[in-house]
């Protein structure tokens, strides 16, 4: 009689799994209906994310995932085509024209992102979005001070006194092909005195602090700003446009049409200045990217 009630159990207890379809995994379906939305570790992919997830749910039934943290172009792009995630956030044309496709760079902001767009589609049929409206490109920066003391406007500026500055950049860009340091010396006739390796994080406090004269920075970060730094123009047109964009492959949009029409929502609406303002509410007020996209969303009247 014990055992015939053990099997009895057992039988009862399977038929209420798969009736409720939440205690193992996979048999809820919640995958269906969740769209998962990838972010790059860096500030303004995740304010992004956070404003694209936050436009979906008030426009949409759908859930969203946020993927946090993808280290690198690379590993944001195998997240897309292994399907753990269903959006890219930000995609830079320039980045991806060069490592992505394996491409020669392209000078040319409105020919790169047609690049790109073609090559995504017939490659990956992934949807390249237009640019949300700002171009995140290294650029030189010095204090203003600095820049008004030695009449610094742009990149060739800094021909005469290139000797005696000490500059302070990205470790990864001393060795990197195509817009690299090597290339900048070959078309720029430039040369510092001395060049030193650091995170990107640093360099902003490392140029405020005097403890560098010039840095290569994001043009979209916030503490360009506030720390009253100063872009020097790219008078030779070193660097490739680096125009940001989301992505979505034609499968997810096919299968949720409305995101199309919802992401087109931001498209266009976020110039340069408007990002580096967004940047430093996080890095610089230290608030939660969610809110920050949410305050933005909501002045824009988004919510509406």
């Amino acid at each position: 009689m014990n055992k015939a009630k053990r099997v009895i159990t057992v039988i009862l207890l399977s038929f209420s799994i798969i009736l409720t379809g939440c205690s193992l995994p996979g048999l809820s379906g919640a995958s269906d209906t969740t769209i998962k939305i990838g972010s790059q570790n860096l500030t303004e992919s995740e304010i992004l994310a956070n404003m694209i997830a936050q436009l979906i749910q008030r426009n949409t039934d759908l859930d969203t995932e946020l993927i946090k943290n993808l280290g690198s172009n690379y590993v944001q792009h195998q997240a897309m085509l292994s399907g753990d995630v269903d959006i890219s956030a930000t995609r830079y044309s320039g980045t991806d024209l060069t490592s992505t496709l394996g491409m020669d760079a392209i000078k040319d902001p409105e020919k790169a992102l047609k690049v790109v767009q073609d090559e995504f589609d017939k490659r990956f049929e992934y949807k390249w979005f237009d640019s949300f409206g700002f171009d995140n490109t290294y650029a030189f920066t010095v204090t203003d001070k600095l820049a008004a003391e030695n009449n610094l406007e742009k990149v060739s500026d800094l021909t005469k006194d290139a000797n005696s500055y000490k500059l302070g950049v990205d470790n990864a860009w001393l060795k990197r092909k195509g817009d690299g340091y090597q290339g900048f010396v070959e078309t720029y006739g430039i040369e510092f005195g001395q060049t030193y390796p650091m995170q990107i994080g640093l360099v902003y406090d490392a140029v405020k602090n005097k403890k560098m004269d010039i840095v290569l920075a994001f043009s979209t970060d916030g503490r360009i700003k506030a720390y009253n730094l100063k872009i020097l123009e790219d008078d030779k047109k070193y660097f490739p446009p680096y125009d940001c964009s989301p992505v979505i492959p034609k499968k997810v949009l096919k299968e949720h049409p409305e995101l199309e029409g919802i992401v087109n929502k931001l498209i266009g609406k976020i110039d340069t200045e408007t990002m580096q303002e967004l940047n430093y509410e996080v890095d610089g007020n230290l608030k939660e990217p969610s809110v920050v996209a949410e305050e933005f969303l909501k002045k824009n009247h988004y919510f509406e």
